[in-house]
């Protein structure tokens, strides 16, 4: 096919694609999960108070419930993490999290919880509204009240731009086996009629460097109504990445998911 487009970082980056970050929120003595409705007031006290200084975007009280040695599923640190947010915020200034207890359990001396964090909100940049929906799957670990460490178990993004932009179905697994093949499609789900359509994806392992360095993206025009894509996983255990861009000339439609690959 014929390139049509390059998508530079900088231009990447006004629509968010290094915004995966988004603030998401084995073993001796554990005992069975529980349901969100018993799960102890300290546990549900601490992750609203978070999502309220998300919500605020006040970085210094977010920062207060991660201890200093937290690590995460893409190699986060608490200094990494303070600079993905600063450039979050910057890009999107109103952001709403609202995060669920899906499940919960104690381990140790350790709080273990599955959240649900979804993130919504709306930015301007280069004369275009962007309009940002995320759905985060984590399992996060609290000791004393301080977030110690956090497994991104799935992870979805949606970012709109334009007057009518495309609507789209995204078809991937969440896990798969080491250098098993799968299909990422996104599937443009009303009639394209006689508008041209141009797409492009990426896919990159996930890292801390990524949430503030994303990839060029290079479009091409797209036969069909869509992106449908073969995807061969490494040969080693690891998350990726997979993103897709889809514009025409009323909207522009970027989604990305998370992809787990296990031994």
């Amino acid at each position: 096919m014929k390139k049509r487009n390059v998508l530079s970082s900088d231009w990447v980056k006004s629509l968010g694609l290094s915004v995966f970050l988004l603030l998401s929120w084995g073993v001796n003595n554990s005992i069975r999960a529980e349901n969100s409705a018993n799960a102890p007031a300290a546990l549900q006290e601490t992750i609203t108070k978070i999502d309220t200084a998300a919500n605020n975007q006040n970085l210094k009280a977010v920062m207060e419930y991660y201890s200093p040695n937290f690590t995460n599923t893409d190699g986060l640190t608490p200094t990494s993490l303070s600079q993905a947010l600063t450039s979050l915020w910057k890009t999107y200034p109103q952001l709403q999290y609202t995060t669920t207890i899906k499940s919960w359990q104690q381990t140790g001396d350790q709080l273990v919880a599955e959240t649900v964090t979804q993130i919504q909100g709306t930015s301007q940049s280069q004369g275009r509204t962007m309009n940002l929906d995320t759905t985060l799957h984590s399992r996060q670990y609290f000791q004393e009240q301080k977030l110690v460490r956090q497994e991104i178990l799935s992870e979805q993004t949606q970012i709109t731009t334009g007057d009518n932009p495309p609507e789209v179905e995204v078809i991937a697994p969440e896990t798969v086996k080491v250098g098993e093949k799968y299909n990422f499609d996104v599937v443009v789900t009303e009639p394209l009629k006689d508008k041209v359509l141009l797409g492009a994806t990426v896919e990159e392992p996930t890292g801390s460097d990524r949430y503030l360095n994303p990839s060029n993206l290079e479009l091409e025009a797209l036969p069909a109504g869509g992106i449908y894509k073969l995807v061969t996983a490494p040969r080693l255990p690891e998350n990726h990445w997979l993103s897709a861009i889809l514009v025409r000339g009323d909207g522009i439609t970027m989604v990305t998911k998370r992809v787990r690959i296990e031994q």
